[in-house]
């Protein structure tokens, strides 16, 4: 077998090999990918609240959420799910979704003050909701976010 003949035989083999481990990277990373909620064609990176007591916490004690970031709380069944803002240090919009609609946006819904942190508002969808979205305050106005959007959640 002359050197040429080796070089090409090398040549296809490492270009199998590279293409293999691109095609695994690539299928690695479309596994991974991030959920996503996408209402009235804005797309939220989501953290999902799963149990019980990460829906209890939700967003509060935290200082802050990114622009695209939302939290995402899923419930077995549809009901009138009740919202306060207990711990709170920033104001948020609540989104209640029904399957894949929004029901209700409650809008700025404010952090506690020293006067109400003892008599918080509740906030509540205008029917049974078994979805709720959270964002920063004033986006769901910014992105016109509203009752009757179809929402579209990628886990």
């Amino acid at each position: 077998m002359n050197a040429h003949k080796i070089i090409t035989i090398f040549g296809i083999i490492f270009v199998m090999l590279a293409a293999s481990i691109f095609y695994k990277n690539s299928v690695e990373r479309e596994s991974q990918k991030s959920p996503t909620a996408t209402v009235h064609g804005h797309r939220f990176n989501l953290e999902i609240a799963t149990t019980p007591q990460k829906q209890q916490k939700g967003l509060s004690d935290r200082d802050s959420l990114s622009q695209n970031s939302a939290m995402l709380f899923v419930f077995p069944q549809s009901s009138l799910v009740t919202f306060w803002m207990k711990d709170m240090k920033f104001p948020i919009d609540i989104i209640f979704i029904h399957g894949d609609t929004v029901v209700s946006v409650a809008h700025n819904a404010p952090p506690p003050t020293l006067e109400n942190k003892d008599n918080l508002p509740l906030y509540k969808p205008d029917q049974p909701s078994d979805k709720v979205l959270e964002i920063n305050a004033g986006l769901s106005e910014k992105y016109n976010i509203k009752k009757g959007d179809k929402v579209e959640i990628e886990l």
